[in-house]
């Protein structure tokens, strides 16, 4: 690798998953770790530490903004804490015109705001990516690819299953509150309704959604903290989204089911067959209908089953089976050869705006329109 090649990165938010870019980073030629921001002295330790024993240390701030104005880096990765998103890529594109950008999910935590940074983004010299990464990840990436063979037929519905741990302790616990995040079906469930409107084609129109918060941080009290004492994150929730290709979604989300032999698993059924992938243990099964007897009952189906575990490209599997270090990939391939992010800000305003929807009908128990939410 040519030196004077090197795109040099900064991070903005040294947590969980700034680290993790960072050690994904460390694994992938032609990038180097040149400045890290955080205003938590323990968290920009643990990016240093995070770093290969070999690589140079990088330059540490306390605020991002002199981050951006040090002339130290070529692209910037921010992880800060969901609320902040605006406000740190307000200021990259004021005064960073030129630096590629990387957004953590979700965009924002308002429609207004994701919108004004999609319009912003619109003027930006560099690149401007957005980290949705389960996209990536290989059993995934291979359901969305078999979507585009002739197996399917034409896809008619759409359904991911997410039964997990609970929410992980992060600085400060912001992540307890919806005011921070946006609400569970914004903070996690982004990943999910960017992969149902991906899969689909299509706009989502309409969303209807029952959840609660049942099991997970009743308990918990933070006196003093700003967003509030008691936690109200939702910790389980079914979702339904009408597109206007007349394709259907559906999200089961459970956050207090641990105990499950998949954390993932997606199902998309079309005319002609269906595709399945469970993530954890990384296969996919393709079904193929039968043809039509001349009874008029239906033949026998055939299925094959896909080893999707890995990608061979991956050289970090890190958090979400290497997603993260394929994303990495992209994003590099598109700051070289001056090409448009493989996912947009605008792709995730519409994983926003779903689980917007979705916050809105619990809250309100009824159908929410997405016209709406004036989306424009």
């Amino acid at each position: 690798m040519d030196p004077t090649n090197i795109i040099r990165y900064g991070l903005i938010g040294t947590g969980l998953m700034g680290c993790e870019h960072i050690r994904n980073l460390a694994a992938l030629p032609g990038t180097s770790v040149a400045a890290v921001a955080d205003p938590h002295q323990p968290s920009r330790e643990a990016a240093k530490a995070s770093m290969p024993p070999s690589a140079e240390a990088p330059a540490e701030f306390a605020d991002y903004r002199e981050l951006l104005t040090s002339g130290l880096i070529d692209a910037v990765v921010v992880c800060t804490p969901n609320f902040t998103h605006a406000e740190v890529l307000d200021e990259i594109f004021s005064v960073a015109p030129k630096l590629h950008v990387m957004i953590e999910k979700p965009l924002c935590t308002t429609i207004a705001d994701a919108q004004r940074i999609v319009e912003r983004a619109k003027s930006h010299k560099g690149v401007v990516w957005m980290g949705l990464e389960y996209r990536y990840m290989p059993p995934v990436a291979q359901f969305l690819r078999e979507l585009t063979t002739e197996n399917i037929g034409t896809l008619k519905m759409i359904s991911i299953r997410e039964h997990r741990f609970p929410f992980l302790v992060k600085v400060g616990d912001w992540n307890r509150f919806s005011a921070n995040t946006g609400g569970t079906l914004v903070e996690k469930c982004c990943h999910f309704f960017d992969l149902m409107n991906l899969a689909t084609k299509s706009r989502p129109v309409r969303v209807y959604a029952s959840g609660g918060q049942d099991v997970n941080h009743l308990d918990e009290r933070y006196p003093g903290n700003p967003a509030g004492e008691v936690p109200d994150i939702l910790d389980n929730a079914f979702v339904t989204v009408d597109y206007a290709n007349g394709a259907r979604g559906l999200l089961d989300l459970c956050m207090f089911a641990e105990a499950s032999r998949n954390e993932q698993e997606l199902v998309a059924v079309g005319d002609r067959g269906k595709v399945e992938s469970k993530v954890t243990e990384g296969t996919v099964t393709i079904g193929r209908r039968g043809p039509g007897r001349e009874d008029g009952r239906p033949g026998e189906p055939t299925m094959i089953e896909l080893d999707a575990s890995t990608d061979e490209r991956v050289g970090h599997i890190g958090y979400h089976h290497g997603a993260s270090y394929l994303e990495h990939l992209g994003f590099l391939d598109a700051i070289h050869n001056s090409t448009a992010p493989g996912v947009t800000v605008e792709e995730g305003l519409w994983s926003v705006a779903v689980g917007v929807a979705a916050h809105r009908s619990i809250e309100e128990g009824r159908p929410v329109l997405l016209s709406e939410l004036e989306l424009g």
